[in-house]
């Protein structure tokens, strides 16, 4: 994979960065930390600059998180409870007002949550398809998206630029980051499934009651 990435970057300069984190945003697995590091890098010996490598890269993420934005407003509010009042929904145990209640959450702290999942891998790409699910303005979702990608793109492009033939060794860093995180968001997700699956499903008798 990353003779590939760095082959496209060589052979096409800012339009094959641009079209790289445009695809790792809607494709995650593709490490974006290699394309960002050696992107840097390759302003040491080239003809491309670090301001427009930048601008290339934050291009790329901000054209792919749209296409995953547009993604989450076909799989708007409005569906996906049409989906839990049928028999999905009481497979999973899920009502209207749950998915109701989540569009709040979200429209009350989306915000802050576009901006800072910017830096988190993984959640950085797909936190733009409740973006879109939720309704958030298009012009919000654009900006937020834009300054915590833009932030993103140019610590690790300029990091890249100052470790020249090193940069492999900031790769290899960021890569362990994006490991231990998605490790920890596993873990913190499976921990929420269990959970749920213990207050939907397991919920004593009086508890039931209660509810009712």
């Amino acid at each position: 994979m990353q003779e590939i990435i760095i082959q496209v970057m060589n052979q096409f300069g800012y339009f094959g960065v641009a079209f790289l984190i445009m695809v790792e945003n809607i494709f995650p697995p593709i490490p974006s930390e290699v394309i960002l590091t050696f992107g840097g890098f390759m302003t040491t010996y080239s003809e491309l600059g670090i301001i427009g490598m930048i601008i290339a890269a934050t291009i790329g993420s901000v054209l792919g998180a749209l296409i995953l934005y547009f993604v989450g407003r076909l799989l708007s509010v409005e569906r996906l409870e049409t989906l839990v009042s049928g028999k999905l929904g009481r497979i999973l145990r899920l009502k209207a007002g749950d998915i109701q209640k989540a569009e709040q959450w979200f429209l009350k702290r989306g915000n802050a949550t576009i901006f800072f999942c910017r830096f988190i891998p993984l959640i950085r790409s797909l936190i733009s398809v409740p973006a879109g699910s939720a309704k958030m303005k298009l012009p919000i979702f654009l900006f937020l998206t834009t300054l915590g990608t833009l932030i993103w793109n140019i610590v690790l492009i300029s990091l890249g630029a100052v470790l020249g033939d090193n940069w492999e060794n900031l790769a290899t860093i960021i890569d362990t980051y994006s490991t231990v995180t998605v490790v920890i968001l596993g873990v913190v997700f499976l921990a929420g499934l269990l959970i749920f699956i213990k207050k939907r499903f397991y919920s004593s008798p009086a508890t039931k009651v209660k509810k009712r």
